[in-house]
Order: C-alpha cells, then structure tokens, then sequence
C-alpha cells in the first residue's frame, strides 16, 4: 500500500467530533469524500470519513462511529494520509512529490533536474530546479510548464530570457 501525506489534523471543532485539518494538498476533491478511507497517524490507523466540508482555511471532516469531541481528542495534531490509488487521477494530474527529481528539459536540451516545489503566494507553485550550479524558480503554470512525462521522467519547460541569470 502507497500511502500519500495530505494534511495534518491540527483541531476540533464543535463538541461532535469534527476535526480541524489543515491541508496543502492538490485532489482535496478526491481525497476527502465521504465514505473515502483515511489513515491517520504514524501507525495509519484506518478510518472512514462521513462528512466534509470547507471552513475558511481549514478541511473538516468527520469520521464513521465518532461523535464526540473526547473521541477524537487523540487525532490532534496527527498526521493524515490516503491510498493513491483511491485518487484516480488523470494523465495530465499530478502530486508535487511525484515531480521532484524529474528532468527538465528545455528546446530539446536536459538543462537540470527539479529539487523542490514551493507555495509561491495563493494557487501559485514554483519548481526549485538545479541548472549548473544555480537554483532557478521556474513558475509552475501552463506558460512554462509544457510537458510532464513521469514515464520518462522530464518536464518539459519554456524558459524565457531572463529566468536563468
């Protein structure tokens, strides 16, 4: 089983036993449905999600046979996972971890590899690239972000005049 991190329970919420997450994750939509299994914690304890539903920054779910506030008490500040194949995603998605170490490639030239991926301000990513010797932020939108090939494991990126100084 591939277990995928997508957020960390950091509250309760209500005296039912809604739980407070906070995530950075991309398939929220995919993730968090009702009846979807999440694992919770170092160990993964298994656990069935009832509801979901948005509260300005955070997810909240609720979980099958808990509904109280002093059951769920112990999953704060634990960390939330799922099974990746429960995400079916698409061709064209893609989790930020599955990205790093890739090859970028630019006019048909591998030009370095991906190292890390950085929230850059709301709905905004910028892959860290090594070229050479240098870190280079390369925006992580459709202007210059081409192509993503995991089989052969490059990205394909426009680089403008300018980005690599």
């Amino acid at each position: 089983m591939e277990y995928v991190y997508v957020g960390k329970i950091v509250n309760t919420h209500g005296i039912k036993g809604e739980l407070r997450i906070l995530s950075k994750f991309n398939y929220k939509d995919k993730a968090f449905k009702s009846e979807n299994t999440i694992y919770i914690g170092e160990n993964h304890k298994e656990e069935i999600i009832t509801s979901y539903r948005k509260h300005k920054m955070f997810d909240m779910i609720t979980l099958k046979n808990y509904n109280n506030i002093n059951q769920v008490l112990g999953f704060v500040n634990e960390k939330v996972y799922i099974e990746r194949n429960v995400l079916k995603l698409a061709t064209d998605e893609h989790l930020d971890e599955d990205l790093i170490g890739l090859k970028i490639i630019s006019n048909e030239e591998l030009i370095g590899e991906v190292t890390d991926i950085y929230e850059a301000g709301k709905n905004n990513k910028v892959l860290e690239t090594l070229i050479g010797n240098k870190k280079v932020l390369v925006p992580y939108n459709k202007e210059f972000v081409k192509n993503i090939n995991t089989e052969t494991k490059t990205i394909e990126v426009n680089i403008i005049e300018g980005l690599i100084i």
